[in-house]
């Protein structure tokens, strides 16, 4: 659906010279909710404006849907960009207009007979469930409120994508959780293919089904959000998974434990999917001279499964923890010695 391939962008003005991209390449399959995080200055926003052209590559190419976007001219692009809609963290909207002049907007720019505007624009709006507001002007609506209405204006055109940039940064916790809420509907009963930027992983974690992380202008790390929370390779994606599912001992329970002076192991235990269901901890108390301390624990679900993650002390002689050891292994759990 989108492939960007070995786009690099740079940018010169008065300031210096900025190198927004180097050298990015990603494939977005059709039907999924690619997430893309970083922090400000990664790059994010110049790589999802190349999917509708708002950017072009100084090299390398972008296509969607089979076309390479930069080899065509003004009039095809026009064309390609029907089916491209976008949500802006700010909204974008006319305050001074009423909710459905502004959803109407782009089908007005288009063109698009009265009849077919009206009809659409009611769609949408009992859609994200803002039709009792249809008459309301937009300076009226909470932040939440607007950004449903940003999400039915870049739904009016009937897209195929949805390009969301940092939708929503600018919202309230719960109201976060609704309009998340509601990307995920439009992407499960419309088929929309929706590329998503953030800073925030919880976003990802949320409704994502791949994840591409990007530092200075490149992608350091991309793959199944899954994965990427089960094994995070690169420091910076290491530090985005810690802000949901933090793997770490806090310092006062360290210095407790380095005043324990019973022989023991400290463990890091993941556990995924089907090992999330095996009976491992009970089985590990059941072992002889062996004593079982959970230090913390912490229960996440991803991409419709389980992902569990356990500070485990194994207290005992040597040769029983690694008997221990030797059993989680065998259960398929993935572990790491933290301290010994």
């Amino acid at each position: 659906m989108i492939s960007i391939s070995h786009a690099s962008k740079t940018f010169r003005g008065k300031a210096g010279t900025v190198e927004a991209l180097k050298d990015v390449s990603l494939d977005v399959n059709a039907g999924e909710i690619f997430g893309i995080i970083g922090f400000s200055g990664a790059g994010k926003s110049t790589l999802v404006r190349l999917v509708n052209q708002l950017e072009s590559p100084d090299t390398g190419t972008v296509s969607v849907d089979g076309q390479d976007l930069t080899a065509l001219g003004a009039a095809s692009l026009r064309q390609v960009r029907r089916d491209i809609g976008m949500v802006f963290q700010q909204f974008n909207l006319l305050e001074r207009k009423s909710v459905y002049h502004n959803v109407a907007m782009p089908l007005v720019l288009a063109g698009a007979p009265k009849e077919t505007i009206k009809q659409r624009v009611e769609e949408v709006l009992a859609f994200v469930e803002l039709e009792d507001k249809r008459n309301t002007y937009v300076s009226q609506l909470s932040g939440g409120q607007k950004q449903r209405v940003g999400i039915a204006r870049a739904l009016a055109t009937e897209p195929k994508i949805l390009l969301c940039d940092e939708a929503t940064s600018a919202l309230d916790p719960k109201t976060t959780e609704s309009i998340l809420a509601l990307l995920k509907k439009i992407n499960q009963s419309m088929g929309v293919t929706i590329l998503l930027i953030t800073h925030q992983m919880h976003v990802i974690q949320r409704i994502c089904t791949k994840v591409a992380v990007m530092e200075d202008g490149r992608i350091v790390e991309q793959g199944s959000v899954l994965d990427v929370f089960d094994q995070p390779r690169e420091t910076i994606t290491q530090e985005f998974v810690r802000t949901v599912l933090n793997d770490q001992i806090p310092s006062t329970l360290l210095d407790q434990l380095e005043s324990d002076t019973r022989n023991y192991r400290v463990e890091r235990m993941r556990f995924v999917g089907e090992t999330a269901r095996k009976p491992v901890l009970a089985q590990l108390s059941r072992i002889p001279d062996l004593e079982v301390n959970i230090l913390g624990a912490n229960v996440e679900e991803l991409q419709d499964t389980v992902l569990c993650l356990y500070m485990v002390q194994l207290i005992g002689e040597t040769s029983v923890i690694e008997a221990a050891e030797r059993y989680i292994d065998e259960q398929g759990v993935r572990r790491e010695r933290v301290s010994a």
